[in-house]
């Protein structure tokens, strides 16, 4: 099911990426050769001098007393745990750290969630700054990532659009001291082939410092499901869609910092992304009783993304005690979309195309200063501005310009904030953040626009009963939102691609959508181990109102067959809901609590989550993806005879159902995903890494149901997953 119709741009990529990897592992050794040597004779003699105690800090230690020295919560995992596993995803990494999961069928990545909520209740930084239109956090590579910084709990310099946190991304620093990294990876899942390169090439020049990241991929992927669509007036049907998708990508980026005099730095961060896909299937659908109708038809599914960004900052010391930093981003990303399907009787399927181009155009500016008080407080105010314009044509299966759309968003806000020691056992933090938020966009029907604006107050406390021990208390009172995205207010509609129904609606916008304001206390106990573990226990509630949800509803759709009734999916302010949960963490190293015990290392935490939506009727009536709970136990030990280090992970979601509104149910099946891995050191430079992702590789079900108003139709979606066998070479050069 293959085909050969890409772009000559990558081709052939997946051979010849052995060999761009060997011409890049010259590239250190030639720039070598072409600098100057120091004369031996230059090397004066040294006299021995006594430095007295030297403590020695792995980076690990050195994350876990950020996160200890914080006075706002915040967990921060630094490379040798993001490098630990050896994934090819950052998703990957992500859904093993505290309270985070990954919607999608295991093993295959997907969006990223903190405690359990939806889309857009967790705010994903990169660099401190919003993700860039489009762009996928599931797509960058460990490597590109220099640490990640998880906040329970909102700030007012990081943003309150955060009701369940934020995750900040930050990419690669550089080490001028460091060798380059190298690392080629052949993997296979299901008899599909793909090939990954990434090379981290650390600048060596004065006064000029950082780093570029390289990564190349050329994937394959498999993707079945089988659907059992049960209706009741009507005839039950099957539906059965088998692909083989093909995605070659190339990613680069770069850190480059310069430091002058008096606290003068600039540092700027360019970012490259291109990706194309394609993938041929079918579909089969076949009615299971009564006439026994059915259908089949050929799908090809082609996308292609781009996109190019420059972020900057300009940081000066302007005295002994202020610090002004200025941050700027500009950025365009291109998406290309193509479906075709064909070869259907027009039965129970639709031949026909969808398409979908758009291109975003972004920009950023913001100021922050920072003044240091001689009683101990520090305060940071700043401001900032930014605004994305979207161009967008689609074909909304009515005529040509039925889905075009242009739209814009323009945001502003201000905030100051106060972190200060009030005693050797409290510390505090107080904030206040105000935000604003224009989206508009026009299309044949007309100009739709909405305005949101949101002040934010923000209060966060550390305890330390003891502040020669290691024991402290967090608590933090918050006030936080989540604003309707592009797609909520103006969505292009579209149209079901079957015949339509409850659990198949047509989808559109709603331009009336108002946000969604959260207040939140969060309350958490640390313990940190002496050598370098931590125990934590944290508890949140938040009371949200406003609450946004997709619901379904049969009604007259203006855009396809006026007058005729059909089922429609569109966003609505659905009322207010409440969540809680307690989440627990432990790492330590297991001869740490026994003293007779293995050096193994214990990674390992448990999240419960409950929530209520009070307009919608119980049992069930919880928030949209929210699990009862999400947990992971891993493990790491180097085998001290020979030069092996083992380990690997148990990641597990139980299954739940969720009432969407009085008609509607879904229903998410268990995901239990176990990785493994080896390596094998041959020298300080060299290594050898075999890992074994999703290794009982089970069936992912879901399901969704629409009952009432005289109808009764379920569709339950059953997809298979695959072991993924991952052999990587693993150079420093």
């Amino acid at each position: 099911m293959r085909s050969s119709s890409f772009s000559p741009i990558f081709h052939p990529l997946s051979h010849s990426l052995l060999l761009a990897g060997f011409g890049l592992s010259l590239l250190p050794h030639v720039a070598w050769a072409q600098s100057p040597a120091s004369p031996a004779t230059s090397t004066p003699a040294v006299t021995p001098t006594d430095l007295g105690q030297v403590e020695i800090r792995s980076s690990r230690n050195n994350d876990t007393e950020a996160r200890r020295e914080s006075s706002a919560a915040k967990i921060v995992i630094g490379r040798e745990e993001i490098e630990k596993q050896g994934d090819a995803t950052l998703g990957e990494v992500l859904k093993r750290l505290p309270g985070v999961t990954v919607q999608g069928a295991p093993g295959r990545g997907g969006a990223i969630r903190m405690r359990g909520l939806g889309g857009g209740y967790t705010q994903i930084l990169l660099d401190g700054e919003r993700m860039p239109p489009g762009f996928s956090v599931d797509s960058l590579t460990p490597e590109q990532v220099e640490k990640i910084e998880i906040m329970r709990a909102p700030t007012a310099e990081t943003g309150a659009r955060a009701i369940a946190g934020t995750i900040n991304i930050v990419l690669r620093e550089g080490q001028k001291a460091n060798p380059d990294d190298l690392k080629i990876t052949r993997s296979h899942e299901r008899g599909e082939g793909s090939t990954m390169l990434n090379w981290v090439h650390n600048l060596k020049t004065e006064p000029l410092l950082g780093t570029m990241t390289l990564s190349l991929m050329d994937q394959y992927r498999v993707d079945e499901s089988t659907s059992l669509i049960s209706s009741e007036p009507g005839e039950d049907r099957i539906r059965f869609n088998e692909s083989v998708g093909r995605r070659q990508g190339l990613h680069a980026n770069a850190r480059l910092q310069w430091k002058g005099e008096q606290g003068r730095a600039l540092t700027l961060t360019p970012f490259v992304v291109y990706s194309e896909y394609q993938s041929p299937g079918q579909v089969q659908i076949r009615q299971t009783e009564g006439s026994g109708l059915s259908d089949s038809s050929q799908t090809l599914n082609k996308s292609r993304y781009a996109m190019a960004r420059l972020n900057g900052q300009w940081a000066q010391r302007l005295s002994a005690d202020d610090r002004l930093e200025v941050r700027f981003g500009l950025g365009q990303s291109q998406y290309d979309f193509r479906l075709n399907q064909t070869g259907a009787a027009d039965v129970l399927l639709f031949n026909g195309f969808e398409t979908q181009n758009f291109v975003d155009r972004s920009g950023s500016l913001s100021g922050k200063w920072t003044r240091a008080m001689d009683n101990g407080h520090q305060i940071v105010s700043g401001l900032e501005l930014e605004g994305v314009r979207r161009v967008e044509e689609a074909n909304a299966a009515v005529d040509e310009d039925g889905g075009d759309i242009k739209a814009r968003t323009f945001r502003w806000a201000a905030y100051a904030q106060d972190e200060f020691k009030i005693n050797a056992n409290w510390s505090a933090y107080a904030g206040l953040r105000y935000e604003s938020i224009l989206t508009e966009g026009t299309d044949d029907k007309g100009l739709k626009s909405n305005t949101s604006s949101v002040m934010t107050p923000l209060l966060h406390a550390l305890w330390k009963p003891d502040p020669a021990k290691r024991d402290q208390v967090r608590m933090s009172l918050t006030r936080s939102y989540k604003t309707p995205t592009l797609y909520n207010l103006v969505a292009r509609p579209v149209p079901s691609r079957e015949t339509n129904s409850p659990t198949r609606p047509d989808r559109v916008g709603n331009p009336d959508l108002r946000p969604e304001m959260a207040s939140g206390i969060d309350v958490a106990f640390e313990r940190y181990l002496a050598g370098g573990g931590v125990l934590s226990a944290n508890v949140f509630h938040r009371q949200i109102s406003d609450l946004i949800r997709y619901t379904v509803a049969e009604q007259s759709n203006p855009y396809w067959a006026p007058g005729q009734n059909r089922w429609v999916s569109s966003p609505v302010n659905l009322g207010d809901a409440t969540t809680q949960g307690i989440e627990l963490e432990a790492k330590f190293r297991l001869d740490q609590m026994l003293a007779s015990a293995l050096p193994i290392d214990i990674r390992s935490n448990l999240s419960l989550f409950s929530s209520r939506v009070k307009q919608v009727p119980g049992p069930d009536n919880r928030l949209d993806q929210q699990p009862g709970m999400t947990a992971n136990l891993g493990a790491d030990y180097r085998v001290r005879s020979i030069p092996l280090t083992v380990g690997g992970n148990l990641n597990w979601n139980p299954d739940y159902d969720t009432r969407r509104s009085e008609q509607q149910w879904a229903y998410q099946g268990t995901k239990r995903v176990l990785d493994l891995y080896g390596q094998w050191r041959f020298s300080a430079a060299t290594a050898l890494r075999l890992t074994v992702s999703n290794l009982t590789a089970r069936d992912y079900l879901t399901s969704s149901s629409y009952i009432g108003n005289g109808v009764s139709e379920t569709s339950t979606n059953t997809s298979p997953s695959w072991r993924n066998v991952q052999l990587r070479l693993e150079m420093k050069i």
